[in-house]
């Protein structure tokens, strides 16, 4: 947004800074109005709604936190900075609680004021975007269970809304884990064949003559083993969409089929010679560089630019950082409702391991890597102790107990038992411990012959 069209509020009841702020920002191009006190902008709050405020805290009358307050209590979307000339952590702290934006100094860095104006409007301008996204897409656009208020994922959802009502063949890239199937789903549940049929073929599961098998069908006797007629994932997927994951994993000969089915519409069963009609909408996925296999000559040129009509790239989980929080939470309330544990969080210093991970397998691993420490926790809250070792620096055997490399099935049995002993056998201490009911633990225990 252009400054001219920015209203900036300063706040302060000395007139020589008062007047020399709004000189500057004037200066700047900014549009901007002065108050001599805290009552005075919290009146003048509620008979207009400023961009962006400039706020002294030393101030006759209510003070600059007292008037923050008050102004948030009544619109708090407006960015708040606070100055001061008594620097000190406490002010900032209760500052930044009541609601500021940031924290400024005085006498004040102009070049520092002038970059934190920008990065409080720039946060401002994409919350609203955010808002106004969300109050679109939550009329009209199922999300799939995709969980994210960053700014790739922000755009992300842009895109999706976009493209999910056309037809067009979507092309889906990203690193493994990154959840290229929720996508996928994504796009046939807000796309006009919701109410056709949606089938997902992993292409690299499956062997060259099962892959054709599965994806066209065959006529009984077409090969050993080949008892009766199947039909195909295509003729499955009729009036609806298909997604072939790992496409980058499909042989050149399948290729070759593929592409005719793109062009024409229709399929042929293996060792038929009948060729039928099919309508669908293909999502295609893959965790490999498609340009670069072209080059090699392991995928087909004209088959790329056939599925890569729309290109959706998802962003790794290290480019969205803001979003490990809310999936961790996420992912804790299921599996702690799954396992009936009475788990609240996690602790501040697990937190810190969480956002400082590089996250190699995405989202898929931070979810693996919270079903794990929930399965280890023995309190109400998720310690690092329960954090794979890959995120805290320690080998498996540096937990207590060594657990090596046991199943979540293990861990948990392993858990329970260290609970019963360090309460010394009193189940309803060790369900406390463990975050779970006494019923529950007895259930656990009975499963696991104890």
């Amino acid at each position: 947004m252009k400054p001219s069209r920015i209203t900036v509020l300063v706040v302060d009841d000395d007139p020589g800074h008062r007047n020399m702020l709004t000189t500057l920002l004037a200066d700047w191009g900014f549009r901007v109005e002065g108050a001599e006190d805290g009552e005075t902008a919290v009146d003048r709050c509620r008979e207009r709604a400023y961009d962006l405020i400039l706020m002294d805290v030393r101030m006759a009358g209510i003070s600059g936190i007292e008037a923050l307050r008050e102004i948030k209590g009544y619109n708090p979307a407006i960015p708040i900075l606070i100055m001061t000339a008594y620097s000190n952590v406490e002010t900032a702290v209760e500052a930044i609680k009541a609601g500021a934006y940031d924290y400024l100094t005085k006498p004040l860095d102009f070049e520092d004021l002038r970059q934190t104006m920008d990065r409080a409007l720039d946060h401002a301008a994409l919350r609203d975007e955010n808002r106004a996204l969300r109050q679109t897409l939550s009329a009209s656009f199922d999300s799939g269970g995709m969980i994210g208020q960053s700014l790739p994922m922000h755009r992300l959802m842009e895109m999706l809304a976009t493209i999910a009502p056309s037809e067009a063949t979507v092309m889906i890239t990203g690193e493994s884990g990154t959840g290229k199937e929720l996508i996928a789903r994504a796009i046939h549940a807000n796309s006009p064949r919701r109410k056709g049929p949606y089938i997902a073929v992993n292409c690299a599961a499956l062997t060259e003559t099962l892959l054709e098998s599965e994806l066209f069908g065959h006529e009984k006797g077409a090969f050993t083993g080949a008892e009766r007629r199947r039909e195909g994932r295509f003729l499955a997927a009729d009036k609806g969409t298909i997604f072939l994951d790992e496409i980058g994993e499909m042989p050149l000969s399948m290729q070759v089929k593929l592409l005719r089915v793109i062009q024409e519409r229709e399929i042929q069963r293996v060792g038929g010679d009948q060729t039928l009609k099919v309508d669908v909408r293909i999502v295609a996925a893959t965790n490999r560089d498609l340009l670069a296999e072209v080059e090699a000559g392991r995928f087909r040129q004209d088959l790329y630019y056939r599925l890569n009509v729309v290109a959706l790239a998802l962003p790794p989980l290290r480019d969205r950082e803001e979003d490990i929080p809310l999936l961790a939470a996420h992912f804790l309330k299921r599996f702690a409702d799954t396992n009936d544990k009475r788990i609240k969080g996690f602790t501040p210093e697990a937190m810190d391991r969480l956002l400082k991970h590089s996250w190699p397998g995405n989202v898929r691993e931070l979810e693996n890597a919270v079903e794990r420490a929930v399965v280890l926790a023995l309190g109400e809250y998720v310690g690092e102790r329960e954090l794979p070792p890959t995120l805290v620096g320690g080998e498996e055997q540096s937990l207590e107990g060594g657990f090596g490399h046991l199943t979540l099935e293990e861990l948990e049995r392993r858990a329970i038992l260290d609970a019963l002993e360090a309460a010394g056998g009193n189940k309803s201490e060790a369900a406390r411990r463990l975050g779970i009911t006494r019923k529950t633990l007895h259930a656990k225990l009975n499963r696991y012959g104890e």
